[in-house]
């Protein structure tokens, strides 16, 4: 026999849904949460349009359409509503990408990956309802941040939270190939979000040849024409994590093949305020061969990680205090 499917939550299981909710927000979920059961999708099929949402602020713009505030009517929930027009995909002949993405987006289930909740379309557009990360995107923060770069617990804590992404990932076989900080966005709770799996790949021989990304982080069996499998997203986790501490990726020039030529001799500078740790974490990313990169879980790990994260908790407990009303 086979075992049931584990039933959805019904109103009965409000209390427990919402024990570990503060107080002061209780009402709020639980109002919401009851709405939610009560809203005609839920726990079967429902065909979403865009009379279901009202939308609101613009947040952003691609290439290929527009990232809106927008409310469900029935429970008023937020979310982030990205419209994709489809004259602009067909011009730009990436139809196969946008479908992907929304394919891989809508299974992966993570606390560090933006959720795909639903996504529908009409004669013109593709409506994609993702979560809400209300800081918006990380380049913009870094960009805003004291010398354009993060201090080291800060950056340590973010890289700790794409590696953790990165692991669920290619646990599910998918590839994401497109890291770094405009593909990441940051929740009010300080908790990053990887986004955009435009470029991603769901392979179970784990074994690619597509030339795809980022020029500034493209991997060296990338930029020599190699096959490659997922330890690419390694590399540009190293990327990452050095341009979180310094405000640029190490291999940045004025033109294409002086930066490919950087990347094959591995011409890393490391600035003198970058810590051994730091140093350490970055180096152990950034090898030639995928095989001799350090894990996702080692990377989560290291003690230079687990240190400074230590450190960005104190920070933001601190914060937390200084905000409250004396």
């Amino acid at each position: 026999m086979h075992k049931s499917a584990k039933k959805p939550p019904n109103r009965h299981d409000l209390p427990k849904l919402v024990e570990k909710v503060p107080d002061e927000h209780k009402d709020y979920v639980k109002d919401l949460c009851l709405r939610m059961l009560q809203h005609p999708a839920y726990g079967q099929p429902y065909e979403w349009t865009t009379r279901d949402f009202e939308m609101g602020a613009p947040l952003g713009r691609g290439k290929f359409g527009r990232v809106y505030l927008a409310r469900e009517r029935h429970t008023h929930f937020m979310v982030a509503m990205k419209v994709l027009f489809k004259a602009e995909l067909q011009k730009g002949n990436v139809q196969r990408q946008v479908l992907r993405e929304i394919e891989i987006q809508s299974r992966l289930k993570h606390p560090h990956i933006l959720r795909l909740l639903t996504w529908f379309h009409d004669d013109s557009r593709i409506y994609l309802a993702l979560e809400l990360a209300s800081q918006g995107e990380l380049f913009k923060i870094l960009r805003r941040s004291p010398n354009c770069r993060f201090d080291e617990p800060r950056a340590a804590k973010y890289t700790y939270q794409v590696a953790d992404a990165l692991h669920y990932c290619h646990l599910n076989n998918v590839i994401h190939r497109d890291l770094k900080p405009e593909n990441i966005l940051l929740t009010a709770a300080d908790d990053v979000k990887l986004a955009d799996f435009g470029w991603s790949a769901h392979t179970i021989s784990n074994k690619r040849k597509t030339l795809c990304g980022t020029l500034d982080y493209l991997p060296p069996e990338m930029v020599e024409g190699h096959t490659y499998d997922d330890s690419v997203d390694q590399w540009c986790l190293g990327i990452l994590c050095y341009e979180f501490l310094t405000g640029g990726p190490p291999f940045e020039s004025n033109d294409t093949d002086m930066t490919y030529d950087k990347i094959r001799r591995l011409a890393v500078h490391y600035p003198p305020y970058l810590s051994v740790g730091a140093k350490d974490v970055i180096s152990n990313l950034l090898r030639k061969s995928g095989s001799s990169r350090i894990t996702l879980v080692d990377v989560m790990q290291h003690p230079w990680v687990k240190k400074c994260m230590e450190k960005r908790n104190k920070q933001l407990l601190e914060l937390e205090k200084q905000q409250q009303p004396a």
